[in-house]
């Protein structure tokens, strides 16, 4: 069966998560009943990341194997005309065919992330449900300073949610970069794989260090501790959104990807 890969754009909020489940809608759920009601075919699609409820994405990938041959162009548009119909957060916005070697998942190099926080006194009107509000100024050079204490390999046990399924958490963090433009504030991750909560966790103890509460001595040391006790709060979902994923270039057999270890890409 011909393999597609697409490139997905989704509002999470109306959604209990990227993944399939019996307790709500979920953006799986919507582009599997978008290819049913398509073709006919009932199909299993694998995604790229896992996230949570409230959670967005610009750039998710999935794969999917369908029984006909499509072209990419006439694919997008009518999967994404059922999307429409349906009233659905979500939309295709790019399809190309793939090597049956290519497994959204698993061929994955690299994952990038964006977390948003907005510091204005008034509250959010168009940007609600998109950012995280903080009625009060952040100093961004601080948040950035102990954002710099936990790029690299480590043990992320305090930044992990006590769910996390994964079965260690120990992870290498390639970039945890924080800038400001006017009120908005961005957080920006990149990783192979992430632990469960893991940005979220880390933009909830950064926006201590912002606060002056925390210094980067403080992050360090709980990054050190291991112990989720030590966790700053964990930031709403809102205002994170799977931006990327990166791939090889060329996928020419199962092994051509990263080491399938365990990864655990939810991230609300």
């Amino acid at each position: 069966m011909p393999r597609y890969r697409m490139t997905v754009e989704y509002d999470g909020g109306p959604y209990v998560g990227w993944q399939r489940q019996d307790n709500g809608p979920s953006v799986q759920g919507a582009i599997e009943k978008a290819i049913l009601s398509l073709s006919g075919q009932k199909v299993s699609i694998r995604g790229a990341g896992r996230t949570d409820s409230g959670v967005h994405a610009i750039g998710q990938v999935i794969h999917a194997d369908l029984e006909r041959e499509w072209s990419p162009f006439k694919l997008q548009n009518a999967l994404n005309a059922h999307l429409r119909l349906a009233g659905e957060r979500v939309s295709i916005v790019d399809i190309e065919t793939a090597s049956e070697f290519f497994d959204a998942r698993f061929s994955a190099l690299r994952r990038h992330y964006l977390y948003r926080i907005i510091t204005r006194r008034a509250p959010l009107a168009i940007e609600a449900g998109k950012a995280w509000w903080v009625p009060k100024p952040l100093d961004h050079e601080a948040m950035h300073a102990a954002a710099q204490t936990l790029v690299g390999r480590h043990d992320f046990t305090t930044f992990r949610s006590a769910h996390c399924q994964a079965n260690s958490p120990v992870r290498t963090l390639d970039r945890l970069d924080v800038t400001r433009s006017g009120d908005l504030i961005e957080i920006r991750a990149t990783a192979q794989s992430f632990l469960h909560n893991q940005i979220r966790s880390f933009a909830g103890t950064l926006k201590l260090a912002g606060e002056g509460k925390w210094t980067v001595e403080e992050v360090r040391a709980a990054l050190d501790a291991c112990d989720r006790k030590a966790c700053g709060p964990v930031a709403p979902p809102d205002g994170l959104y799977f931006m990327q994923v990166d791939y090889p270039d060329v996928i020419t057999d199962r092994s051509s990807g990263p080491e399938k270890h365990d990864e655990d890409d939810d991230l609300s």
